[in-house]
């Protein structure tokens, strides 16, 4: 689907120059002297290189068709994450090196959505929130203001994550997972 230049936003998935980008940054720009145009800042999903482009406000790029489906995760085994569509029950393995650090915090039956194109996985977009256990964590030093200091905590998983001084190991948490921080106790 062909989109023009001013509508490119950041997240996109883009067909260019025989590769498919996604859309890290985006940057409007009307000079004084001149047409307006678009610099962007691309990351190519298969080869893990970045691009930055120029493109005229009449230009126009190819925005990439992507399917998702949901699955939920099974289990891991070497360097793949497996997952099972819960209508079909057809099952699809995942290369670890695709979903990255947030592998850690996939548990048994979290339901993900899983970015396809040309039938293969490209992202996976894992729930905004899930719950986390403490393993341990430092002990809060007495003085301390609660609104601005936080202390390293690290989690059944092995993520290590900034909290309150109030958080003790065994302690429930739910933390996002777009950005790996701390949201509340349960």
């Amino acid at each position: 689907m062909k989109i023009s230049a001013s509508e490119i936003r950041v997240g996109m998935l883009l067909e260019y120059k025989n590769d498919l980008w996604q859309v890290l940054k985006t940057q409007h720009v009307k000079p004084g002297k001149g047409g307006a145009f678009a610099q962007v800042e691309m990351k190519s999903v298969n080869k893990n290189t970045k691009l930055n482009e120029r493109f005229r406000s009449s230009e126009s790029v190819e925005k990439a068709s992507v399917e998702e489906t949901s699955f939920n995760y099974l289990y891991e085994d070497g360097n793949k994450y497996f997952f099972m569509n819960p209508k079909s029950f057809e099952q699809i393995e995942i290369n670890k090196t695709l979903v990255g650090e947030k592998g850690k915090l996939l548990t048994e039956n979290l339901k993900v959505s899983v970015s396809f194109y040309n039938d293969n996985p490209i992202s996976i977009e894992l729930p905004n929130q899930v719950t986390c256990k403490v393993n341990s964590t430092d002990v809060a030093l007495k003085g301390q203001t609660v609104s601005s200091s936080y202390k390293p905590a690290t989690l059944e998983n092995g993520l290590i994550i900034q909290v309150p001084p109030f958080i003790e190991a065994s302690d429930n948490i739910i933390i996002d997972t777009r950005d790996l921080t701390y949201i509340k106790k349960i």
